[in-house]
């Protein structure tokens, strides 16, 4: 970092000041909490905690040393539940995000199985284009197999998370399709489950390759050499198409 970036000293003092300021309140707050999910507490951690992490950036952008401790940011955590005890209805929301590496991966897919259903028909049209092909391989295959083979489509995973939240009552039919996640609420979320290589990049941080052999580690199709040449894009076993019941 070149010096006209570069923290001052009084910056990093102010910082290690809100810290101990942050400190104070949160404490304070825990010692008068009304109940266990009390907001003044939650509000107060998450205050200490962006508190902390400005000063561990300035500290270390300034002096190239870092805080002993960790303390989760608010974008880490989730609010405390208020859902029902005994929900009577789910809902479970999933996002998962691609990156389109190879394009003409994705084409030859689109067009492979667009040929088979519609035989030079709008279908085959469609596929000539990343949107067109998209919207083939994402309605011919359930988006867990797309999770699954996503290399043989030519895509490469980002970020994925999986919510599920409590409900009292299950909506009505059709409800809320037109904005099917304006409505979830953090505060009703039972379980959540996160993948993201941030993950990975903390753990290799922290581990030499000899201590990687994690039992919870599970072996997937990206962590195995399925790179394949055009001649195999084509062939028949690269993708076989779910049943029409599915």
């Amino acid at each position: 970092m070149s010096d006209a970036v570069q923290p001052t000293a009084a910056e990093v003092r102010a910082a290690a000041e809100a810290v101990k300021t942050a400190l104070d309140r949160h404490l304070a707050a825990v010692e008068q909490r009304s109940g266990e999910d009390d907001p003044a507490v939650y509000e107060a951690f998450n205050h200490l905690a962006a508190a902390a992490e400005a000063y561990d950036e300035l500290l270390y952008d300034r002096y190239d040393e870092v805080t002993p401790f960790e303390i989760p940011g608010a974008e880490d955590t989730m609010p405390p539940y208020t859902g029902p005890e005994e929900p009577n209805a789910l809902s479970v929301l999933i996002r998962r995000d691609y990156a389109v590496a190879e394009p003409q991966r994705l084409l030859a897919q689109a067009r492979r199985v667009a040929t088979a259903d519609d035989d030079e028909g709008p279908a085959v049209d469609a596929a000539s284009t990343v949107h067109g092909a998209l919207g083939i391989l994402f309605g011919e295959f359930e988006p867990d197999e797309i999770a699954s083979r996503h290399k043989e489509f030519g895509l490469e995973e980002g970020d994925s998370t999986l919510w599920v939240t409590a409900a009292d009552t299950p909506p009505e039919a059709g409800e809320w399709l037109e904005a099917p996640f304006e409505q979830a609420d953090p505060q009703r979320v039972v379980c959540r489950f996160d993948v993201s290589a941030v993950f990975d990049d903390e753990i290799g941080d922290d581990l030499d390759d000899d201590d990687l052999g994690d039992p919870m580690h599970t072996v997937r199709d990206d962590d195995l050499d399925t790179d394949l040449d055009e001649e195999l894009v084509d062939e028949d076993e690269d993708l076989e198409p779910l049943d029409a019941d599915r």
